[in-house]
């Protein structure tokens, strides 16, 4: 008997912190229905995004590939078309593909995407920028035609009606459905996290991450509509699940929980991410239904980039060599359980041009100058930048890079970051040592290596 293909089923938010979550220390109840299905399926504990910015971390998504390598390094730059991308690999095996929400890799600023841009999404209901064309009660996407379609309702419940319709159409093929929501990511033109009416007085006053009560940043005007967006989130998944349950596809289908990147408030520099920091790259990820039912904890450290191999091969589908992540599954069966990497590797552009890496203990990254910048999303050269203690530290308030007591730790995890470098296909980089400083020194404001909002 040939057994059934999974349904996939992916729920994609944007700019969500890892710490929202219940099963991380958030105390509000935020994320109920993640947590029950990550405790149920497989929680991966210690998720990471690749890059730190919307488009090239859904690029990392599509390709499997990390940003360097498929070229979309900062927003604006296309999907590549030079390797098969996720949708066309799953179409290829028998899979109906769908697309819903916010894409951010097409030529084009926002709005209507043309088909070759669509990265082999079969059915589409999307804008490529979708906090230009949308406000929190103004959804406006367009459909496969290209067509204006205007959805009723608070932006996440037009998003997760739209789902619905999508499984409802959709019960006896498999299928691959994305929905790439936008919140909690803030509305641009009015720099608001605008959450549902009623939602934002709910939090007023609420539990404030260490990071963030430490370095202020607009943490004390944006965090109550923060955590209203992240429960609306949350209740849609609590929708689509029901959804599943009620047309007897839930047995059948895997659900994959995640975001691109995290949200530090400005904390680290003067927008919401683009650092090296956990709150810019840790995530909330689960993976719930078919063999990752009863999962439990996966404690490796997993990248964005081992996301679209792993749903390959829960869907029996075999994964390409241009793929650079690597399939979790083996790690659910821990009797098969692979030697893993003992540190997941991420880049950083725009705000800065970075190469790092997250051990289970440390945090090492390096940074270019502007002028040593090569326009590709490279440099000539790094400095030392960032060098954190994560069980001491773990909301990253004490940077140790330049430590005289740390250079041969620092010494270590660079050549640690070279061998990841290296594996990426990317040459040897020259990176130049901090300026030594004993423990406490102050450094001067312009360096880096002073958080901003801390004397």
């Amino acid at each position: 008997m040939t057994r059934q293909k999974p349904n996939i089923l992916f729920f994609f938010t944007d700019q969500q912190r890892w710490d929202c979550s219940g099963l991380h220390g958030n105390p509000h109840d935020l994320m109920p229905n993640f947590d029950r299905l990550a405790v149920r399926g497989t929680h991966l504990e210690h998720c990471f995004t690749c890059q730190p910015v919307c488009g090239p971390a859904r690029a990392c998504i599509q390709t499997g590939q990390y940003a360097s390598t498929h070229g979309s390094w900062q927003n604006g730059i296309p999907l590549t078309r030079n390797v098969p991308r996720l949708a066309e690999l799953f179409n290829e095996a028998g899979y109906h593909t769908g697309y819903i929400g916010k894409w951010h890799l097409a030529r084009h600023k926002a709005g209507a995407v043309s088909e070759e841009d669509r990265g082999g999404y079969r059915e589409w209901l999307a804008s490529n920028a979708l906090e230009m064309t949308s406000n929190a009660y103004d959804t406006v996407m367009w459909d496969g035609d290209n067509r204006e379609v205007h959805l009723p309702g608070y932006r996440v419940d037009a998003c997760t009606d739209a789902m619905i319709r999508f499984l409802d159409r959709n019960r006896e093929d498999p299928f691959l459905l994305m929905t790439s929501f936008l919140e909690p990511h803030h509305q641009n033109h009015i720099d608001d996290y605008p959450p549902p009416d009623g939602y934002r007085e709910r939090y007023a006053g609420c539990w404030v991450p260490p990071d963030l009560a430490a370095l202020g940043g607009s943490t004390q005007q944006h965090l109550a509509g923060y955590y209203g967006m992240v429960k609306r989130l949350d209740e849609a998944l609590g929708r689509v699940v029901d959804a599943l349950k009620s047309l007897r596809m839930l047995d059948r289908t895997i659900i994959l929980f995640c975001s691109d990147h995290g949200c530090h408030f400005k904390t680290r520099n003067s927008e919401y991410k683009r650092s090296c920091h956990e709150s810019s790259i840790r995530v909330p990820s689960m993976l719930h239904g078919g063999p990752f039912t009863g999962g439990g904890k996966v404690r490796e450290l997993v990248n964005l980039v081992d996301l679209p191999p792993t749903l390959l091969d829960a869907a029996g589908i075999e994964v390409p060599p241009h793929m650079q992540g690597r399939s979790i599954l083996p790690l659910v069966d821990r009797k098969a359980a692979p030697e893993w990497p003992g540190e997941v590797f991420f880049e950083t552009s725009e705000a800065e041009i970075g190469r790092g890496i997250r051990t289970r203990d440390w945090k090492y990254h390096v940074v270019a100058d502007p002028e040593q910048h090569d326009g590709r999303g490279g440099a000539a050269e790094y400095r030392e930048a960032f060098l954190y203690d994560m069980n001491a530290d773990p909301y990253e308030l004490c940077n140790l890079a330049g430590v005289e007591s740390h250079r041969e730790l620092s010494d270590a995890l660079q050549e640690r970051l070279q061998q990841r470098v290296a594996a990426a296909g990317q040459p040897r980089l020259t990176i130049r040592a901090a300026e030594p400083r004993k423990l406490g020194q102050r450094v001067m404001k312009a360096d880096p290596l002073d958080h901003p909002g801390r004397p």
